[in-house]
């Protein structure tokens, strides 16, 4: 008698849902919308400990793209919601240039994802793509540039609802049965790995 196999979801829907949802807040409070409180609230529970959940869950699976994708980015939310925290009460606060240095080392790390993200599909490549630029604009904010902030805020909320569509597609592939909210083909076709042959 063969054994029965479970069905799981796919962890991705609630890591693209924290990572986007928690980007447009921020988003919004950078363009004077809404104040600082949701921010730190979404970014603790929905971007930090929901994404890392969502790539610890993607580790089970073997994609090794999304466990670093969710569980570095929560890491990021949870950090950053941290340092406005100890802003805040005085705690070993951090000055502009403190969090500009931050930002630049996450924009490298950024960069390494989108290589492999214009591998995947589309969809993948432009979020990427979109967060890029989104954090070089705040790098230049944190150092010099303060307008930059509100241009980076456009380009991220582009960048946000880009992740809501994958979380669409995956959810709406299921429900429908079928593919309605295409995500593209990769921008860089990915070639099968070379198996190395020993003597």
């Amino acid at each position: 008698m063969a054994a029965s196999q479970t069905q799981t979801g796919n962890p991705a829907v609630v890591g693209l849902a924290g990572f986007g949802l928690t980007t447009l807040i921020l988003q919004l409070h950078n363009l004077g919308l809404c104040g600082v409180g949701p921010v730190i609230a979404c970014g603790i529970i929905f971007g930090g400990f929901a994404q890392l959940f969502a790539g610890f869950q993607e580790f089970k699976v073997g994609n090794n793209f999304g466990y670093s994708a969710f569980c570095s980015y929560g890491a990021f939310w949870i950090a950053l919601c941290i340092i406005l925290l100890f802003n805040k009460f005085d705690i070993y606060k951090s000055s502009p240039t403190d969090v500009g240095y931050f930002l630049v080392v996450w924009t490298l790390f950024t960069m390494i994802l989108w290589v492999g993200a214009m591998r995947i599909h589309g969809a993948m490549a432009s979020t990427f793509t979109l967060l890029v630029a989104g954090f070089i604009l705040l790098d230049l904010a944190h150092f010099g540039y303060p307008a930059m902030t509100q241009v980076a805020a456009y380009v991220l909320i582009l960048c946000a609802l880009n992740a809501w569509y994958m979380m669409a597609h995956v959810i709406f592939l299921q429900v429908f049965g079928r593919n309605v909210l295409p995500v593209g083909k990769p921008w860089i076709e990915p070639k099968p790995v070379q198996q190395t042959q020993t003597a």
